[in-house]
């Protein structure tokens, strides 16, 4: 039989993973070039390839096509990983189309739905799952469903610093039976001796994320099921809590994220969030950003990488039977769409121009691209915290006026906002509303009670942080209106805002009103948001219409380009000689 190559195993490589090699006839590796766009061609012109399950798939097909030399343990290797990834792949989809029974486990005290079922089926079946359900359809109980199974316990949950007890509330409601305890400490301690578990060993740990470096020793290989929670907090590599989360994953047996935004701007983060449970799936790095980012790198400020066509990536992890997300509908669960008011606010111009002078500095420094880049990534964040707390300054007052008014029509208010100096203003302005605040300057108790204060009515306006509370329940029993008197760069926050509201037990449709300066920085933040919306939004559905990519440039330039333009000062050419990006 004629052969057209040779394949081989290669040893475990600089990314401490096993890769392939396929040295084949010229015409051959052209065609295989398409096959495996995440291949790397060296010298030898031999290509490379990471050992992930679908990769193995394909050079099974491959071989049918181009049959090539191996050896026995290579043929047995890629034939064996094959037939496993595909019959995962079938008994992911037989799970999702209700041709598998549920395993047969003890029943929680609140009876669950299919598709939550379905969800802890799938963990328990492929080991991992990213679960991104629309907020409110119950992820908290899907993953605890997993904890039915013995083999799963001990467990760990990792969620926010301000929703161990929701969590531990949540199981007891669920799950009675099994034993919890909140860690309190980021140095290891034995939780059996801690007050109230009277000698017993703890069924399931819950913490934050900040005292999960602390614990990696203690939890790595012990712990058998570990929840991420809100998981979108793992979406930056090289941290503590990433190093610690991937450790510890590895050597549990199921690991599930939880999360209705896996990407909170960018689409490349997808990686880094998928790499923590199921690091075969999209390869390394270089094999992700070559095959989903069309080799392009990153940007110059912001090491941020755009997925080319998030809707194939998004197709692509639900086929892997890695990524799971129903929305209301599809679950019949559906609630009235939110409405969207965009609303335009008068500005105190006076407020600008008193940081214009500073400001114009900035902005020339970093069109100029004048210094290396610490320099610029320092301007950059200097500019962009001056010109968004001085938009948000300069709009405040019209923003509590707009509040105001909708709150002396008999609505209570969720009011999101930013920075401090905003919330001061909106605090006096809207004194006798007797707001609360839940931000980034409170205590958890401290926290628990502004949130208490506002269900029971006592406060008719609840000022909150854009990115705090996230996975908070309960708002929805007092309010169905939010206003974002601030906006954020990524529109993922702003989903998971209007989703506090937009839960079940919610009996209006939520209306989300938009307050806009229409200078300052709310005109390119309001930009660029939709080319965040257009990577975000395809991965999370691939049906998703998304009208256009926008604009594909820096966003603190655009800053800077804007706010030059509206105070008539020239922009600077690059120093480096380049035109800048194209518009």
């Amino acid at each position: 039989m004629r052969t057209y190559g040779r394949l081989v195993h290669g040893p475990v490589g600089h990314d401490n993973r096993p890769h392939w090699g396929v040295q084949a006839e010229p015409h051959v590796t052209m065609r295989l070039k398409r096959v495996f766009p995440r291949a790397r061609q060296e010298r030898s012109g031999a290509l490379v390839v990471a050992d992930t399950p679908d990769v193995c798939e394909d050079l099974a097909w491959v071989l049918e096509r181009w049959p090539m030399t191996t050896s026995v343990e290579a043929a047995e290797r890629l034939h064996g990983r094959a037939k496993a990834h595909r019959d995962a792949r079938a008994e992911v989809r037989g799970i999702l189309d209700g041709h598998v029974t549920p395993r047969d486990l003890k029943e929680p005290a609140i009876p669950a739905r299919p598709y939550q079922l379905a969800a802890a089926e799938i963990v328990l079946t492929t080991g991992r799952l990213l679960l991104a359900d629309d907020v409110g359809l119950g992820k908290t109980l899907s993953a605890a469903l997993v904890l039915r199974e013995p083999a799963a316990l001990p467990a760990l949950v990792v969620t926010l610093t301000h929703l161990p007890r929701q969590w531990e509330a949540e199981l007891a409601k669920f799950l009675p039976w099994l034993v919890t305890h909140v860690v309190t400490s980021g140095k290891p301690y034995d939780p059996s001796k801690r007050r109230g578990l009277d000698g017993k060993t703890p069924d399931v740990l819950i913490m934050n994320y900040h005292k999960l470096a602390g614990w990696v020793d203690e939890l790595a290989g012990t712990v058998r099921t570990v929840i991420f929670d809100e998981a979108q907090e793992l979406r930056h590599d090289g941290t503590k809590k990433y190093e610690a989360a991937s450790v510890i994953a590895e050597a549990a047996d199921y690991k599930c994220h939880l999360t209705a935004t896996p990407v909170y701007n960018y689409g490349g983060e997808i990686h880094n969030v998928v790499n923590v449970i199921a690091p075969d799936v999209l390869g390394t790095r270089d094999e992700f950003v070559r095959e989903w980012c069309g080799g392009s790198h990153y940007g110059t400020l912001d090491r941020k990488v755009k997925v080319t066509n998030p809707a194939a990536l998004g197709t692509f992890l639900r086929d892997q039977g890695v990524m799971l997300r129903r929305t209301r509908a599809e679950v019949g669960r559906d609630l009235d769409p939110v409405t969207v008011v965009p609303h335009v606010v008068d500005t105190d111009t006076a407020v600008i121009d008193a940081m214009a002078a500073d400001a114009v500095e900035l902005a020339e420094r970093i069109l100029a691209r004048a210094g290396d880049h610490r320099e610029l990534f320092r301007a950059a964040g200097d500019f962009d915290w001056k010109l968004r707390q001085a938009t948000g300054v300069a709009k405040a007052p019209h923003v509590a006026e707009f509040v105001r008014m909708l709150v002396e029509t008999g609505e209570q208010v969720v009011l999101y906002g930013w920075h401090r100096e905003v919330y001061r203003i909106w605090a006096d302005k809207l004194g006798d509303c007797r707001p609360a605040f839940y931000t980034g300057s409170e205590s958890i108790p401290q926290k628990e009670a502004a949130k208490r204060r506002f269900l029971d009515g006592d406060a008719r306006v609840l000022v909150m942080s854009l990115r705090s509370g996230a996975g908070l329940d309960g708002l929805q029993d007092a309010a169905h209106v939010c206003v974002f008197g601030e906006l954020d760069w990524s529109p993922e926050i702003h989903n998971q805002a209007v989703g506090r509201l937009r839960r079940d037990g919610q009996t209006e449709s939520v209306v989300a009103y938009y307050l806009l300066a229409d200078e300052g920085s709310d005109p390119v933040v309001a930009e660029v948001l939709q080319l965040k919306r257009s990577q975000a939004e395809p991965i999370r559905d691939p049906s998703v219409a998304v009208t256009s990519q926008a604009v594909d440039v820096d966003r603190v330039r655009q800053l800077a380009e804007n706010f030059l333009r509206s105070r008539g000062k020239a922009q600077p050419r690059p120093a480096d000689g380049t035109e800048g990006e194209p518009r």
